[in-house]
């Protein structure tokens, strides 16, 4: 059994989705109860996972038994094993939240979370450009789908923008991966780390224009500057469980240029090394601006968070560019940080948009909230820590990405994390005194649900957790920065030890 741990999070998700797919007219609770119970099972799978990759072995699983480089493998490191166990940490919670009544909104919600689920964990753990394209379609179909959920003019439109720009990003990914197979006639990520170390020097502009396709592809995915505007209409308009699992969508594009450009253009790939660090560097700083202005000028609860995730994103590419092992420790631990509390977020943004009548999430006067006083404590949680004030997991994550900036980076980037963090603060500060003290009439809302209160608590209590745990996680992040930091690692794991399996 240990030996197929590795395909479990690929596989549980794929059997649950075509059962629940399949019984697509049985009872409510039956489909709750295996969407609930496989997403469950993913989080055991997960902790096994980072259990093992913490040794620091990386391992590998060569589907129908053929050996890299020449078949299907899926590969298990610390990365991998961490994305892995982060996605299902925020399922769990977003589809307990769903099962309050989200889920029959519309049809197939569950099958389809459960398909998200799949082409998530794929990405993280494919060894091959071609099946990261693959995972990628995966879960992008599901994804589109899952953000018309239950109809409506907004979700509608929002899904047309996203559906459009992201079949344009797959061509374009399609593209770039046709490139350089043609140029290195591998598509293994291992093997073509290994060969662009003999490319012949007439092969380097094609590498060079397959790898910034690439990056312009994970851009996209990730929603940097000028590829974010899809990102806050859609997240806005999501129903609420399905724009907590989005969270983690942003993070796929970010783990993309992580695991490329550290493996396939790390040191051994000679001047192709470090394509992307100016790019990601600059337009990270420019990201963070323009995030920084659209939570300002956010009028909406739900618009808000979705411009906090752009913030977010912003800081962490600001860690890759700055490219250290103590930068990408930083972005590691901020990334659970983020990832966890922003998904939290909009599902309090609904709790607190049921209680309020017509008046809905946005900022402005509205009726009382029922369960007031727990409301905003979960509130102000959540915004003391997204805004990265102590002494929750925000600031300590700020605070590890600016002590990781060097004296030339310092200028840059610590203006723009701090201006951006007072932005948050101020907006998050003007939205909390509109939901809870500027109001008028009687209370009329809706009783909230258990399901969703853990939900709202499973996430936003990973906030004071993560401060606790900080020394054994910060651990776990470093030892993962220097992996990645060395290629050699996985190109040895992958080809000399699957060359010497019998």
């Amino acid at each position: 059994m240990m030996g197929h741990l590795i395909v479990l999070p690929v596989v549980l998700p794929l059997v649950a989705g075509i059962v629940l797919l399949y019984d697509r007219h049985g009872r409510t609770r039956s489909k709750r109860l295996i969407g609930v119970g496989a997403t469950a099972l993913l989080v055991i799978v997960g902790i096994a996972l980072v259990a093992r990759a913490s040794t620091g072995e990386v391992s590998f699983y060569a589907l129908g038994d053929w050996q890299p480089p020449f078949g299907i493998v899926l590969v298990l490191d610390r990365l991998s094993a961490l994305m892995v166990l982060l996605t299902a940490l925020l399922a769990l919670g977003a589809v307990v939240f769903a099962c309050a009544g989200d889920d029959e909104q519309g049809s197939n919600f569950h099958g389809l979370f459960q398909w998200q689920l799949l082409g998530i964990n794929g990405a993280f753990l494919t060894g091959d450009l071609f099946n990261l394209f693959v995972f990628f379609e995966v879960l992008l179909l599901a994804s589109y789908a899952l953000l018309m959920h239950g109809g409506g003019k907004a979700r509608i439109q929002a899904g047309v923008h996203y559906v459009v720009l992201n079949l344009a990003g797959s061509s374009l990914f399609l593209i770039a991966v046709g490139v350089l197979y043609g140029a290195t006639g591998t598509l293994n990520m291992a093997d073509m780390a290994a060969r662009l170390a003999e490319l012949p020097a007439e092969r380097a502009g094609l590498v060079s224009a397959g790898a910034l396709m690439l990056l312009v592809v994970f851009g996209l995915k990730a929603a940097i500057l000028p590829l974010y505007f899809w990102l806050p209409r859609a997240y806005s308009a999501a129903p609420a469980p399905v724009a907590a699992l989005f969270a983690i969508m942003t993070k796929v594009g970010i783990y993309a240029i992580l695991r490329v450009y550290s493996l396939i253009f790390g040191e051994q790939a000679g001047t192709l090394a470090g394509l992307e660090q100016s790019w990601v560097w600059w337009l990270s700083l420019a990201t963070l601006v323009a995030a920084g202005i659209g939570v300002l000028a956010a009028r909406d609860l739900r618009l808000l968070v979705a411009y906090l995730v752009l913030v977010s994103v912003g800081t962490l590419l600001a860690g890759i560019g700055m490219g250290s092992p103590a930068a990408v420790s930083a972005l590691l631990y901020y990334l659970i940080h983020t990832t966890l509390v922003t998904g939290g977020l909009f599902l309090l943004a609904e709790l607190i948009g049921l209680q309020r009548g017509k008046a809905g999430t946005r900022l402005v006067m509205g009726r009382p909230l029922q369960k007031g006083g727990w409301l905003a404590g979960l509130f102000l949680l959540g915004a003391v820590s997204v805004a990265g004030m102590p002494p929750l997991s925000g600031a300590l994550g700020k605070a590890l990405m600016l002590e990781a900036a060097e004296a030339g980076q310092r200028p840059w980037l610590w203006p723009m994390l701090l201006g951006t963090s007072l932005c948050a603060l101020i907006a998050l500060s003007r939205a909390g005194s509109t939901l809870f003290w500027r109001s008028q009439g009687e209370a009329a809302g809706q009783p909230l649900s258990r399901r969703r209160w853990f939900g709202v608590a499973w996430l936003l209590g990973a906030s004071p957790l993560l401060v606790i745990l900080a020394g054994p996680v910060s651990e776990y992040t470093l030892a993962t920065a220097n992996q990645l930091a060395n290629p050699a690692i996985v190109i040895d794991a992958l080809l000399n030890d699957a060359g010497d399996a019998p």
